[in-house]
């Protein structure tokens, strides 16, 4: 049998560390580590929407063995989360709490739509109570397809969230900048949701409506033809 040596992930490229020392001694770059830490110890929040979180709680479970990417801890309370897996439908009357939670969780944060309803609308599309795709309020940063999706696709999902994770910078990243992050406003519940966003373009639009209308142009005599 041969012996296979494992390589520390931390490790950059380009630095010969001798195989003696490689127990003891890495060579990387600030982000690597900052990055490796994040990655295996993501705290997802709990909570579910619909058939979706039927499979989020069972990919927690042993079965699947969540705890192999450090993502077990699922927190009660947005403060203690950096992880928001929209799992389910996303109704009109649920918008407004997702903004407030998404609003609650410290940086850095994530979200994940889970299934076809959470990314799109999925068969509720476009009815008249339902929010054709969680983006439409809030950044997601992974996909999930399907209805509903496996543990398996949930799993992946998550790898592709560590792969992201990965490619971040300290110096990019919008959490390490001097500016202050905005909060994103909460959508207002009313006969139908009204994003306050769009607020200009409703005043704009109900000044239009409010406008008199402008008199119709008179239609000119016709002359009248030579005797």
């Amino acid at each position: 049998m041969t012996e296979k040596t494992v390589a520390p992930t931390v490790n950059s490229a380009g630095y010969d560390v001798p195989p003696e020392l490689r127990q003891s001694v890495a060579i990387t770059t600030l982000d690597k580590i900052w990055n490796m830490g994040r990655r295996y110890s993501v705290w997802p929040m709990m909570f579910g929407l619909a058939c979706c979180a039927i499979e989020m709680i069972c990919t927690a479970a042993s079965r699947y063995d969540l705890a192999r990417f450090g993502m077990e801890v699922m927190r009660p309370s947005p403060r203690q989360s950096d992880l928001m897996i929209v799992s389910g439908t996303v109704t009109k009357k649920m918008i407004p709490q997702i903004v407030r939670l998404y609003n609650q969780m410290p940086e850095p944060k994530y979200v994940m739509a889970m299934g076809a309803c959470a990314s799109g609308g999925g068969p509720f599309k476009e009815g008249y109570n339902v929010v054709s795709g969680v983006d439409q309020y809030i950044p997601v940063d992974v996909y999930v397809p399907g209805c509903p999706p496996t543990p398996q696709a949930l799993l992946h999902g998550l790898m592709k969230l560590q792969e992201k994770i990965d490619r971040e910078s300290i110096t990019k990243v919008r959490w390490y900048q001097k500016d202050e992050i905005p909060a994103i406003p909460v959508p207002i519940l009313g006969p139908d949701i009204i994003d306050p966003r769009d607020s200009a373009a409703i005043r704009e639009m109900a000044s239009r409506k409010a406008a008199p209308a402008a008199p119709a142009a008179q239609p000119e005599a016709a002359e009248a033809p030579a005797a």
